[in-house]
């Protein structure tokens, strides 16, 4: 059990993380896009997935936890376990693109 929570408390630092503060919300501000005629800022919008990602996650081990117990049908199991391991394969896949991203940044001349 305590193994199961090791990864969510990790998602759930990163997603508190992302924001990275008030002072990074303020600058961050001024490079903030309009969508829906809402201001989102890139760090907003990672956040806000990071968020959904990790409740997703809570939210299968909970369903698994009433299945164990009985609580829950086998197919209410199945499709929440399901729905987080693509939650988790998406953030991960979002997370590579980021990483190769910085690393490309990283390796221009100046």
């Amino acid at each position: 059990m305590v193994s199961a929570l090791g990864p969510l408390n990790s998602a759930s630092l990163f997603a508190s993380q992302l924001g990275g503060g008030s002072s990074s919300s303020a600058s961050s501000s001024s490079s903030a896009t309009k969508i829906g005629g809402v201001q989102a800022s890139f760090a907003a919008t990672l956040q806000g997935l990071a968020t959904q990602t990790v409740s997703t996650l809570q939210n299968a081990e909970r369903v698994s936890m009433q299945g164990l117990q009985g609580k829950a049908d086998t197919r209410e199991v199945v499709d929440a376990v399901m729905g987080a391991e693509q939650s988790l394969q998406t953030a991960v896949a979002i997370r590579d693109k980021i990483v190769t991203a910085y690393l490309e940044v990283s390796r221009m001349a100046i």
